[in-house]
């Protein structure tokens, strides 16, 4: 990362800009451009590994896309403020974002509730959730294990 003075290397506080997020934005290969779609999310961590769960339709582009290559980027931003000032120059953003790069599956039947739960602790505090069946079938759910992931903060003072 070119400006070390933005960087995040705390997993804490990467996980923390996470938490903040709604959206997530994973990039995946589609022959001659990228293909990128926001998604909501949810997320699980222990010491070893940082897991994305994401929602979809049972078929379109971007399962298809997943099962020519599973290896995709992803990004997610948040705590945005315009900064302003005297002259266009001294315009800035304050952010915070967190980006990274890993392997996404399509989770198994059994997989997919867990993963749908997480989705929903992202943006709820319930304790627990309930799913009807039918549109279950409807839904597939992915996860993504992430390899890499870097963090970068703007904050002016």
């Amino acid at each position: 990362m070119r400006r070390k003075d933005r960087e995040i290397t705390d997993i804490n506080e990467i996980l923390s800009i996470v938490k903040k997020c709604d959206v997530c934005r994973v990039a995946l290969f589609n022959k001659e451009y990228p293909y990128i779609v926001p998604l909501n999310f949810g997320s699980s961590y222990d010491p070893d590994c940082l897991e994305l769960y994401f929602h979809c339709a049972n078929e379109g582009l971007k399962l298809d896309l997943i099962n020519e290559n599973n290896h995709v980027a992803f990004e997610m931003d948040c705590s945005h403020r315009l900064v302003t000032g005297e002259t266009a120059c001294e315009y800035t953003m304050e952010f915070e974002s967190v980006c990274g790069e890993g392997i996404i599956e399509v989770l198994n039947t059994e997989e997919k509730r867990a993963a749908l739960v997480l989705l929903m602790k992202q943006y709820s505090d319930a304790e627990s959730f309930q799913f009807q069946e039918s549109v279950l079938d409807r839904v597939t759910a992915l996860k993504l294990k992430v390899q890499n992931i870097n963090g970068k903060r703007l904050v002016k003072k």
